[in-house]
């Protein structure tokens, strides 16, 4: 691959790639690395003759599995289990975040959620993704995921509250 070629996949996935990766991770050191990892291996991965739909898709899924696995190393480096003591007072599905909240509030809000449901309600609301997808992602099961998100919404929009400003 040419030095050319290199630079136009960098100028066109880089960006996404490294948001995709901050919004999980918050550490914007660690989203640029899984960002150029993640082209790396795109470019000296062995033939991978695909169309430019099927690269974005490629590149999307590694960089989300990447960092994935950055945040369980995190996790595992700093003994992280208080985010694993789940409260089960109050679930339930029918708490909507208003469109009239700004995107601002959210992702501030989204970077204070401790990192199971951050990385769940990025990945359904910012993303897109399907449980089943995240599932595959995280080896995590569907049901899990599910209620992490729940839980996960409940919490941005307790913060999205604690804020001050009417939501």
């Amino acid at each position: 691959m040419t030095q050319q070629e290199i630079s136009s996949i960098y100028q066109a996935h880089g960006r996404r790639l490294y948001n995709i990766s901050r919004r999980i991770l918050l550490n914007p050191e660690d989203a640029e690395e899984v960002m150029h990892d993640t082209l790396i291996k795109f470019v000296t991965a062995p033939l991978l003759p695909m169309s430019r739909e099927q690269a974005s898709a490629w590149l999307t899924r590694t960089c989300i599995r990447a960092s994935v696995d950055r945040l369980r190393k995190r996790r595992r480096e700093a003994a992280f289990r208080e985010a694993y003591l789940y409260e089960t007072a109050g679930e339930t599905e029918d708490a909507d975040i208003p469109p009239e909240v700004s995107a601002r509030r959210i992702l501030d809000a989204l970077q204070r959620l401790p990192d199971p449901y951050r990385l769940v309600v990025t990945l359904v609301l910012a993303e897109g993704l399907d449980y089943g997808e995240i599932a595959g992602f995280t080896g995590t099961k569907e049901s899990t995921l599910r209620s992490q998100f729940l839980r996960g919404k409940q919490k941005l929009i307790a913060l999205l509250k604690e804020d001050g400003e009417p939501i």
